[in-house]
């Protein structure tokens, strides 16, 4: 097993980390690399849920999904996960009204995924900012919504339990850097809220502005007028947030660049105040990208789980490799 403290980095470090150690997490170690599970070889991205029938939802990008694969490459395809690790196993889900075509930056993907309520929403980038769209048949069919015009380019849900059960309130959050597109690195995460009942309606979200003097969060209809929950220089790509109930903390996955870097960030709440429990400028994955915790893998304890990621090479798949936190 490899442990990794809070400044683990086998390379010199480019930057620090501008937030201080966690105060729960001591430190986060892995499974070695020989044991990661790989399926899908060939696919990427893996934004993904836990559903009401006790499946995970993901999406696939830039490849063929699991096992038959299908017949052609897509930029977007919808698959189920079936069970635990190591025992799991991926199941396209082909739907004419979901998958895309294209390449690279030139075709539609997604980059959040949620279920709330037995409907299966998804954000797709690459659109033009990015686009929502929903399903009400678990992923067969597809309807298409709105888009943001401002920011929000590569934007990601904030997942707890199963159908979204133990959320905090009555709203869906949702994260993004704070840019336009999925492939650069910004300065900033930015949050919006809407009520569960109106994520389809633009007008019904509000966007995070800061905290008032009692420390309690602002909030406005006006994206302009938008504040960040989080910022890092020049290393604020895609990234994933899920609440973690056995530690009572919210854990995000934030990649720096496509390069290994990355780092967990843990917060009491979603807007904050979050700080460092993992942090590399390249982990022993080398080229890896597209870092989430599914919530259903978050053992009950919330000390052990399982890492999702994706790279290039032999890791441009559907990668599970399991992880230990060690709290304080």
């Amino acid at each position: 097993m490899i442990t990794a403290f809070i400044m683990f980095a086998p390379l010199c470090l480019s930057a620090l980390p501008p937030y201080p150690p966690s105060p729960i997490i001591e430190s986060v170690s892995f499974d070695p690399s020989s044991r990661i599970i790989i399926k899908a070889e060939g696919s990427d991205n893996w934004p993904i849920t836990w559903g009401d029938d006790d499946r995970l939802y993901t999406a696939y990008g830039d490849g063929w999904g699991f096992e038959p694969k299908t017949e052609r490459k897509l930029s977007l395809g919808i698959a189920q996960i079936i069970g635990f690790p190591p025992d799991f196993r991926g199941v396209n889900i082909r739907t004419s009204t979901g998958e895309h075509i294209g390449d690279g930056p030139k075709g539609a993907k997604a980059s959040g995924m949620l279920m709330v309520d037995g409907v299966l929403y998804m954000w797709i980038r690459n659109v033009g900012n990015s686009r929502l769209a929903w399903s009400e048949d678990h992923g067969k069919t597809w309807s298409y919504g709105f888009r943001f015009r401002t920011s929000f380019g590569c934007p990601t849900f904030l997942n707890f339990g199963r159908n979204y059960g133990g959320a905090r309130d009555d709203y869906v959050y949702v994260y993004s850097q704070d840019g336009p597109g999925a492939y650069e690195s910004y300065d900033r995460i930015v949050l919006a809220r809407v009520p569960k009942s109106r994520i389809r309606d633009r007008e019904a979200y509000e966007f995070f502005r800061g905290m008032d003097d009692e420390g309690k969060p602002l909030w406005t209809d006006d994206i302009e007028a938008r504040a960040h929950v989080f910022a890092f220089h020049g290393n604020c790509q895609r990234l994933d947030v899920v609440y973690n109930p056995g530690i009572g903390r919210y854990l995000m996955t934030l990649g720096f660049n496509h390069r290994g870097g990355w780092g967990l960030f843990d917060a009491p709440e979603p807007w904050g105040p979050w700080t460092t429990a993992f942090y590399t400028d390249r982990w022993d994955c080398g080229d890896t990208h597209s870092y989430r915790l599914p919530t259903k893998w978050i053992g009950r304890e919330g000390r052990e789980m399982y890492l999702l990621f994706s790279g290039r090479g032999r890791y441009d798949a559907f990668c599970v490799r399991r992880i230990r936190l060690k709290l304080r």
